[in-house]
């Protein structure tokens, strides 16, 4: 008998493998229902909105925030749910006279029966909560003091800090040595009282303003979810029309076909539906996050159904620096480049940094640090570090330090692995990681005064993280006849002033606030909204055109134009003297290890002490110029190695690091 050809045996096995299917006794499986939560993909309330918000941010929360107080419904689609952004902010003023603005508004609109309430049954005011002279800076997780639990323990307080000391270390050498200037400005006053002046001001005066709070990022945009969220929970409890709908584990359903193939995606449901007039119709679907093959993945929570929005009057994309949803609508940005007036022209505007959370208590203080650097030719380049706290806060210590052009952190040209090593291998990483931290520590030591040894054992919840800004902007924020994009995702400029934050709360949100005023005044939707793509363009070229100078100038714009003037005075340097970029060796260390935008919500906690001491006073000497007669350490000169963009040890004093 001939022997049965390979088909033959697959299709017996599978009729096998049905069959013993079919045999096991029902009432031995497990009866699952599938029932999901249906509040998933319920629409009440949410179909042709006036305004939807895709993405929540700080830029279209206060949008919302705006809306919902000039008397539209709004709806909010959040892919991540809960706001998890772990860095800090320092804020303009502007930004307390904006939230004084919207609870004048909301109170002159809406009995108080239907304003949000605090856990306490006070009304939920977000000046208040933001920041109050009558109550104390203790309440550093806004949802302590919305619920109302801090009150019940007899603590009146606010979730902003106040800036208290505001510091200035110039490190940079002249004439051929290392020079130390201090320059210690005196705080700026916070606010007593709304003050309306401060409503739509133009972006870039707004930012040449010296910053007055400092707040976590995600527990100013915790306040905000909360305050929308109260709205949208009262209006559904009294059965009435929502004023608020929150899609908080959402996306606008994507054609990509990921790792299910072509042919998938030729079947796609698409989630932006062009009009015959132009604008767009919005579908979304309710996600779930998965761990696919080492990689986060997101699939349609399993029993939803795709969920039409309709046409909204008005949507803003908003999403952080790369919107995927932008780029389906034909958006596109551009790398901005930046004039350093050194002979080549100009140049993609660029840096890198390393950032770090440590617990150590760097209280209500900003102080910021430029040094000189020198690669093994002997060029001048200039780097930067921010210390950022909060007040009454050890554990907020949020530092960035600036990593000079020339630096690679290759493990091999450092000596630590041989060559050939694979990139890959936990070896070559674990040593790129050792060089990052190392490098970091020093930074560290260097602006806050505390010793690398004793750095070495504080906590360290978050980095250091190697990351890039590259300056990127669109040229025109309208992507729909119904749709602008804004905040980061329409370009963003230097991250050290906290730019991206007020460009995107006080000035793109605002032009919301604008669009509905004109609205209300009879101009037509096409007009309104053509006025407000301008708005958010002008916006972020005065981001660009102020933070230019956080690229290879020395004063930082946050400290405000009259501080700038006198650090100039103090140092007798031109604040617009600059210092030498390059390019090249910058390719080579992200040709090294790639930087992952998904590390910034990944936590890997460095287990250490609390550094609760005040931090110790600032020296009036350079750090390479300091003498300890218990120490042989020796300090550097500009020297390098060759190839290996490291600084040599050649001596200069017998010094201790700082």
């Amino acid at each position: 008998m001939a022997k049965p050809r390979m088909p033959q045996l697959m299709s017996r096995m599978m009729r096998t493998m049905r069959g013993a299917e079919r045999s096991v006794p029902a009432e031995h499986l497990d009866h699952s229902t599938g029932d999901v939560d249906r509040r998933l993909d319920d629409t009440t309330g949410a179909v042709d909105a006036d305004f939807v918000a895709l993405g929540l941010g700080g830029t279209n929360m206060m949008a919302m925030l705006w809306s919902v107080a000039m008397g539209r419904r709004v709806v909010g689609v959040e892919l991540r749910g809960d706001p998890a952004l772990g860095v800090h902010w320092n804020i303009r003023e502007d930004f307390y006279h904006h939230l004084g603005l919207i609870d004048q508004l909301m109170a002159e609109r809406y009995p108080v029966e239907r304003l949000p309430h605090r856990g306490d049954g006070r009304l939920f005011r977000l000046r208040e909560c933001f920041y109050s002279p009558a109550s104390e800076p203790g309440g550093i997780y806004t949802d302590e003091v919305i619920s109302g639990f801090l009150s019940s323990l007899g603590d009146e307080t606010h979730v902003a800090g106040l800036i208290h000391h505001t510091e200035f270390i110039d490190d940079r050498w002249a004439d051929g040595t290392p020079q130390r200037v201090l320059t210690i400005v005196d705080p700026p006053r916070p606010p007593a009282e709304h003050d309306p002046s401060k409503i739509g001001r133009p972006t870039a005066e707004v930012l040449d303003g010296p910053s007055t709070f400092q707040i976590g990022a995600s527990e100013a945009l915790v306040m905000m979810r909360r305050y929308l969220e109260l709205i949208e929970e009262m209006d559904l409890a009294a059965g009435v029309e929502p004023r608020v709908r929150l899609y908080l584990s959402h996306r606008v359903v994507t054609g990509d076909p990921g790792d299910d193939g072509v042919l998938t995606w030729f079947r796609h449901e698409e989630g932006f539906v062009r009009g015959p007039d132009g604008r767009q119709r919005l579908r979304i679907e309710a996600v779930r996050e998965l761990d696919y093959k080492g990689k986060f993945r997101r699939v349609r929570v399993p029993g939803t159904k795709v969920m039409d929005l309709g046409t909204p009057e008005l949507f803003m994309i908003a999403q952080g620096f790369n919107s995927d949803d932008a780029e389906r609508l034909g958006f596109k940005q551009e790398d901005v480049k930046v004039d350093h007036h050194d002979g080549r022209g100009p140049v993609v505007a660029q840096a890198d940094y390393l950032a770090g959370l440590m617990e150590v208590n760097v209280d209500g203080r900003l102080r910021r640090r430029i040094a000189s650097e020198f690669d093994k030719e002997g060029n001048e380049y200039w780097v930067r570090q921010i210390a950022v706290g909060h007040e009454d806060d050890p554990e907020v210590g949020w530092i960035l330090v600036q990593v000079p052009d020339f630096k690679t952190f290759d493990p091999v040209l450092a000596g630590l692995v041989p060559p050939g090593t694979d990139r890959k291998s936990k070896e070559y990483l674990g040593a790129h990681q050792h060089l990052l931290r190392e490098y970091y520590l020093e930074q560290v030591a260097l602006i806050t005064e505390i010793p690398v040894a004793e750095l070495d054992e504080v906590q360290m919840p978050y980095g250091p993280k190697l990351f890039s800004l590259v300056e990127r902007v669109g040229a025109d924020a309208r992507v729909a006849a119904n749709g602008v994009v804004a905040g980061d995702s329409f370009g963003n400029g230097h991250f050290l002033t906290s730019g991206g934050a007020i460009t995107g709360m006080v000035g793109h949100a605002s032009r919301v606030l604008r669009y509905w005023q004109r609205r209300d005044e009879g101009t037509d939707t096409d007009t309104a909204i053509r006025e407000l793509a301008d708005a958010i363009k002008e916006d972020t070229d005065g981001w660009l055109r102020v933070s230019a100078q956080e690229f290879s100038q020395a004063v930082p714009i946050n400290f405000g134009a009259e501080r700038i003037n006198e650090i100039e005075t103090i140092t007798g340097r031109d604040s617009a003297q600059r210092a030498t970029t390059i390019d090249a060796t910058r390719r080579h260390r992200h040709s090294l290890v790639p930087l992952n935008p998904s590390d910034w919500r990944r936590l890997v906690i460095h287990a250490g002490r609390l550094h609760t001491y005040d931090l110790p006073p600032l020296s009036e000497t350079h750090p390479l110029l300091r003498t300890c007669p218990d120490s042989t350490a020796e300090r550097t000169t500009p020297a390098s190695e060759p190839g290996t963009g490291s600084m040599e040890q050649t001596p200069v004093a017998a010094g201790a690091a700082s």
